[in-house]
């Protein structure tokens, strides 16, 4: 019988030897059942080689956002603990500010906020103690509500405001309210050092990020927090790459989380009708355009596919949701269909290559989805 899966492999094999990646990893599940999952490459080659297995975890960099803080957020809503529309000063009494005070739990979830797309925290302050009041100063880029701009910043202080909700840190909220509950072991924030060889390689320099930091003005060796941040990390290998999430103790909102493709199977399916987390409410607004007019289409903590030039291309129907990871990891659910398409790399290790990431995820979703369409 023809492997209807050679498409997908043929497609991931050739990035890997052009250098675009050293492992790549991919689940397909249908009504709960998965129906492959597969491993290629190496997950480390650097300082040695550990082929990667289905089993590999990998840093899923913003696959947080959507997987753990919206889907704390959506539980909290159930209980009454907070609602959509309240303004993150409920929560954040540090952003009690006249330009801030009409923020809500929705705007950070769908990025309408007004928060820059990025600022390194780590430079700006020098205690994670010290983020409530820096989110309070922190000057907005535009007017809450009035446009979409992608942004760490509205689910690190989603994050901030869960741990005074819930009254405990975002790890341990994430373990008691989702991981455990699921039954998930290779899941984790912070995984002990014994799990290393079982974790994909990341960058070996934060020369990237290091970039960005000096053209803001800052100079790395005059300041103890980013020597620590971005020079001191020569290679990164068992820790989160992201520089804020790792500052924020490497538990946060915007990233941090590191799976398996299995145990992110387990938490996509909270989003479908197996649900053991969320009502069918909250899961059914994951596929609802929250943002109408505003140009990029995007639910509670996710993209719809709606989205022109987005990373489900043209395979997956509009109303499918997803998000992608830095790192090289992306997660879509066709809710109609009930499918959920899982794509795992470390593009960055050991040095970050040029590619057109966003193209192959789209011809990934392409010939995934043509393939279960023909079982």
């Amino acid at each position: 019988m023809k492997n209807p899966w050679a498409r997908i492999d043929r497609l991931l094999s050739r990035a890997i030897a052009k250098g675009c990646f050293p492992s790549a990893g991919y689940l397909l599940a249908v009504g709960g059942r998965i129906i492959i999952s597969k491993a290629l490459g190496d997950a480390v080659i650097v300082p040695e080689r550990i082929p990667a297995t289905t089993d590999t975890m990998y840093d899923v960099a913003s696959l947080t956002k959507p997987l753990v803080t919206t889907t704390l957020v959506l539980r909290a809503r159930e209980r009454g603990w907070l609602a959509l529309d309240d303004p993150i000063a409920r929560f954040l009494p540090e952003c009690d500010r006249a330009d801030k005070r009409s923020i809500t739990i929705r705007h950070c979830l769908t990025h309408t906020a007004g928060f820059p797309s990025w600022r390194p925290i780590y430079a700006e302050i020098s205690d994670r103690d010290q983020l409530g009041a820096y989110l309070g100063d922190l000057p907005l880029e535009y007017g809450p509500g009035t446009k979409v701009v992608y942004s760490d910043l509205g689910f690190i202080a989603l994050g901030a405001a869960l741990e005074r909700v819930y009254g405990m840190s975002f790890d341990e909220l994430a373990r008691q309210e989702i991981f455990e509950p699921l039954g998930l072991k290779r899941t984790a924030y912070n995984p002990p050092p014994t799990l290393r060889p079982e974790i994909a390689g990341s960058e070996t320099t934060m020369d990237r990020e290091r970039t960005l930091v000096e053209g803001l003005g800052y100079r790395v060796e005059n300041n103890e927090t980013l020597r620590a941040v971005l020079q001191e990390r020569s290679f990164i290998w068992g820790e989160v790459q992201d520089g804020n999430a790792y500052f924020l103790g490497g538990a946060a909102g915007h990233g941090g989380l590191f799976s398996t493709l299995a145990e992110t199977h387990r938490m996509a399916e909270q989003y479908l009708p197996r649900s053991q987390l969320l009502r069918p409410e909250s899961r059914a607004l994951a596929s609802r355009n929250a943002t109408v007019g505003l140009g990029r289409d995007r639910s509670l903590g996710w993209m719809l596919a709606s989205t022109r030039g987005c990373a489900a291309g043209r395979a997956l129907p509009p109303n499918a949701f997803g998000h992608t990871g830095f790192t090289g990891t992306s997660v879509w659910i066709d809710p109609d269909r009930q499918r959920v398409y899982i794509l795992f790399t470390n593009r960055g290790h050991p040095t970050r290559v040029a590619f057109d990431m966003n193209k192959l995820r789209q011809r990934f979703h392409l010939y995934a989805a043509r393939a279960l369409d023909r079982m």
